[in-house]
């Protein structure tokens, strides 16, 4: 196999973002698309020239030219296309977060038994240079053991007010750094404890704090606001701070390196994650989907993400909004 022939799940915003970067890729051609409303198949199949379109993801799955996908639906409606993808005999790209609980993360591993395909969980912020270095520089021990962290991932009220209808600010982004808490600190979280707050009527909260602490002492805190003001400048306010024994490490991704200035006012664009130049999207999206396929080439299975450090992600969050729903601290790790 030189090129490794691609279905995308899925045609949101995101899946729509999955097309783009793969379209980069030299290593693989997107040649199915799927998704439950014709307008839309129609649009996608046009915009970027797909042989194959289908309402059903089955009759995807049943492609025989169809050797990857990735799925790219509401977190609710992970599992099922990924039994089934697995039942396919199909490696498997699932965006994060892995499912919408610890049971149903549970069902996907064990069914992973069953197949030599790959799979992996999009975990984009172990891509993102910012904090792939982070990892290099603790596992390095430079911080020496890891006293405390702090996160967020907050985002204006416009971006969200379709979003809260569909997951809440805690799984939807405190997954990216709980993952990475768990990543840097190689911890379990003993307990966690959170609280949200909910002022637009929406189906979910606009924000929720969450505070963990971890097996080796430490204490994590990621705040996750969904209802910045519209105009602020940032399409994603996004920072972390790891205090260690012997140092300390801030990132800021991804921040402020190009700032723009209009009669609007000021705009910081994303350059990490997916923005678009020259080739079309590049970024940690596109790296992490890279990596993916070259472990299809090279017939090794992914090590930077495993199914088992996903589900204690999915794990956590569901925790934490537990916790907020009752209003106390809940125990994971004894």
């Amino acid at each position: 196999m030189n090129k490794i022939r691609y279905g995308v799940i899925g045609l949101g915003f995101f899946g729509e973002k999955h097309i783009e970067a793969l379209k980069t890729l030299p290593q693989t051609e997107v040649i199915a698309v799927c998704t439950r409303r014709q307008s839309r198949l129609e649009e996608i199949t046009k915009k970027y020239n797909v042989p194959y379109a289908y309402t059903d993801y089955n009759e995807l799955l049943a492609n025989p030219e169809v050797d990857a996908v990735s799925i790219v639906t509401h977190i609710n409606d992970h599992l099922q296309p990924t039994l089934a993808a697995i039942q396919a005999k199909k490696h498997i790209f699932l965006e994060k977060p892995m499912a919408a609980s610890v049971t149903e993360c549970d069902q996907i591993i064990a069914a992973l038994k069953h197949t030599e395909k790959f799979f992996m969980v999009g975990h984009i912020c172990r891509f993102d240079p910012s904090y792939a270095l982070a990892k290099r520089y603790i596992d390095a021990g430079n911080l020496g053991n890891i006293l405390s962290i702090y996160a967020r991932r907050n985002i204006p009220a416009k971006v969200t007010e379709q979003v809260l209808t569909k997951i809440s600010p805690i799984v939807g982004d405190g997954v990216h750094d709980i993952d990475i808490i768990l990543w840097f600190t190689n911890a379990k979280v003993k307990t966690v404890y959170a609280k949200t707050v909910q002022y637009r009527n929406l189906p979910n909260p606009d924000l929720g704090w969450t505070m963990c602490s971890l097996s080796t002492g430490a204490v994590a805190v990621l705040e996750n606001v969904w209802c910045l003001p519209d105009n602020t400048p940032f399409e994603l306010d996004a920072k972390m701070e790891i205090i260690g024994e012997k140092g300390s490490i801030y990132i800021n991704s991804p921040g402020d390196s190009v700032a723009i200035s209009s009669s609007t006012g000021w705009k910081y664009p994303d350059t990490v994650y997916w923005p678009k130049i020259h080739i079309g999207r590049i970024g940690a999206l596109k790296e992490e989907l890279a990596y993916f396929l070259n472990c299809i080439l090279t017939n090794t299975a992914p090590t930077i993400i495993t199914p088992q450090e996903s589900r204690q992600a999915v794990a956590i969050v569901t925790a934490a909004e537990e916790s907020a729903k009752i209003g106390k601290e809940i125990t994971l790790v004894s």
